[in-house]
């Protein structure tokens, strides 16, 4: 791979050029008002795609946003790679906050980025981790030094659930068909403690609306006798956890895998810092579970978050009204052997039994997903921990997420093969938050690691 990273070093700026023109486009999958911008995106990788050496690149439309497909099959005889990522980025919302136009992208250097970061929404989740592999797979093609086959498949609907590839991945498996996926949607420890994420999360995501009146109500003259959606639900969320942190749905933890003393305290061995934690957060202290640390609560543990709530006037000065309805937006992050449906089953169920009967409460389930783990005996983690030891100089830490990616778990049922989640970014990146940015040191990191993992994996499937 000498000439492969060479060639790397050689064109570090002309990829960066490219990086930053596809971070100008507006790929916001949620909103319909950037659907021209979403398909340009797509345009945008299979043109990156063709002009890197790929054959066979084709974007496959979907009920939603298309499906970017490329490949380059050097031998039959040899293992294929399948490479996923996605192209679609979130909303960038709220704009106010950002310290430059998300969509205007700028690199500055910054205490953890002493070399520079790339801000713009969709610098690392997941733009600059996708397009790392194109551009490896461009200085290998260029040396003719791809070792393996290897196909891309790039989508545009992962931050509204992928509501769509499970259809495309199920109509195409044979085309798809593969001995391992390797995807870089996660994060490192640190840029000098690299990591391999062996465990995703799975997600359960509803939102909830409580109906009171027909209309909204003066709050003077109704007030006191006309019970109030918005205090009600308040009152409802209360309810879903206890005094320990702990979420009160019956049945919620029935199914949580246990994890062993001697587990816990490996996954306690990771290097972790609480006051720089709470200090990078701007929080006095943390709010966990009780009974488990900050790496056991965001990894091996379930979760129940409100991530939105909405009811009633909040413009500018004073409206007294005693508002119609309130609504809410509620995660649920779950552990392995959590099913999405039937956790999503008995949060309906509570939840509606906490209402009182002045008011009527609806339940509707958004996207789900199951969690997913990696053994780190295989092939194909050897490969990578191989491939990061190769260009970090030492032993990557195995690591458990407490992100969810449903693909995962939906690759393993339809082609029958484990994913390896070589990511690159850093939990500080503020992926999902304004400010959103990406080291140049991960980018460039990426781009040089990921031809030893096809290096490492190709001999060590051989062996």
């Amino acid at each position: 791979m000498q000439q492969t990273q060479s060639y790397i070093t050689a064109n570090k700026e002309k990829f960066l050029d490219e990086l930053m023109d596809l971070l100008k486009i507006p790929s916001v999958s949620a909103d319909p008002a950037y659907s021209e911008d979403v398909h340009k995106t797509a345009q945008f990788v299979g043109d990156k795609l063709k002009d890197a050496g790929a054959d066979k690149v084709q974007l496959f439309q979907t009920a939603g946003y298309p499906v970017v497909y490329g490949e380059k099959i050097i031998d039959e005889s040899l293992p294929t790679i399948l490479v996923y990522g996605h192209y679609d980025v979130q909303p960038a919302d709220p704009i106010e906050l950002w310290d430059s136009p998300p969509f205007e992208p700028v690199i500055k250097k910054t205490a953890v980025h002493p070399d520079g970061a790339i801000f713009a929404r969709g610098a690392c989740d997941d733009k600059g981790q996708m397009y790392m592999h194109v551009k490896a797979f461009q200085a290998m093609m260029a040396n003719d030094e791809l070792p393996c086959n290897v196909k891309f498949m790039i989508e545009g609907e992962e931050e509204v659930g992928s509501e769509n590839l499970g259809i495309f991945c199920n109509k195409y498996a044979e085309m798809l068909s593969c001995d391992v996926v390797l995807l870089s949607d996660t994060s490192i420890i640190a840029n000098d403690v690299p990591s391999i994420t062996i465990g995703l999360r799975g997600l359960s995501y509803v939102e909830v609306e409580v109906v009171g009146p027909n209309r909204d109500l003066h709050s003077g003259v109704y007030g006191g006798a006309v019970g109030n959606p918005v205090n009600i639900l308040c009152e409802m969320i209360s309810q879903l956890k206890d005094e320990n942190n702990a979420i009160t749905i019956p049945g919620f933890y029935d199914d949580v895998e246990v994890i062993s003393e001697t587990d816990r305290t490996k996954m306690n061995a990771a290097p972790f810092d609480l006051d720089h934690y709470q200090k990078d957060l701007d929080i006095d202290t943390v709010d966990g579970e009780v009974g488990y640390t900050v790496l056991e609560q965001t990894s091996i543990r379930p979760t129940l978050d409100v991530n939105g709530m909405w009811g009633g006037y909040i413009g500018e000065g004073a409206k007294t009204v005693l508002p119609s309805k309130a609504n809410a937006k509620i995660s649920m992050r779950l552990v392995p052997n959590q099913e999405p449906d039937k956790i999503t089953a008995l949060f309906k169920e509570y939840f509606e039994s906490l209402a009182p009967k002045s008011v009527k409460v609806t339940v509707t389930p958004h996207h789900g997903g199951m969690p997913a783990v990696t053994p780190t005996d295989t092939v194909e983690y050897q490969a990578a921990s191989l491939a990061m030891k190769q260009t970090y100089g030492k032993d990557p830490i195995p690591q458990r997420s407490g992100g969810s990616i449903p693909i995962v778990a939906l690759f393993e049922e339809v082609f029958g093969v484990k994913s390896v989640l070589l990511g690159f970014g850093l939990n500080s990146d503020a992926i999902h938050s304004p400010n959103e940015h990406y080291g140049l040191f991960n980018y460039y990191k990426g781009i040089e690691t990921i031809p030893y993992f096809y290096q490492h994996y190709a001999r060590l499937k051989k062996a």
